[in-house]
């Protein structure tokens, strides 16, 4: 399997248009492809510079009862906790997003860690969290 690379992470959306226009205008991803699904719905593939696609699909149901809301980095129980960014200034990242998205945790200073690295988490419009890093290495 050495040829496997990542495809796609598959988001469903409550609004397409309005998660389209997050992703698109704080996180450099650009429409890339829409299938038309009929009956007024689609799906909409978007893509950024390093070929990372985010596939979005009108949400089809609500959140199950008794589901909670994800908070803080993402939900420690079984299924995605967060996507995760990483971007050259962290402060600037969070001003530009400005009050488009709620902070749910940070940021926070990893440097007792990694010199440099900074996060914080955020919520999409759907409600997913999403990480905003600077400065993590390997």
């Amino acid at each position: 399997m050495d040829t496997m690379i990542f495809s796609h992470v598959a988001l469903s959306c409550n609004d397409l248009a309005r998660t389209e226009e997050f992703y698109t205008t704080y996180f450099g991803f650009f429409r890339s492809r829409v299938i038309p699904l009929g009956e007024d719905n689609e799906i909409v593939f978007l893509k950024n510079s390093q070929s990372i696609y985010l596939e979005l699909f009108r949400a089809e149901g609500e959140r199950p009862a008794g589901t909670p809301d994800a908070v803080a980095d993402g939900p420690h129980y079984t299924g995605v906790r967060h996507l995760a960014f990483q971007v050259p200034d962290i402060e600037a990242a969070i001003k530009t997003i400005g009050s488009a998205a709620e902070t749910t945790l940070g940021p926070l200073d990893f440097s007792d860690f990694i010199p440099g690295w900074k996060t914080v988490w955020i919520k999409d419009p759907d409600g997913n969290i999403v990480e905003i890093s600077e400065g993590y290495t390997d």
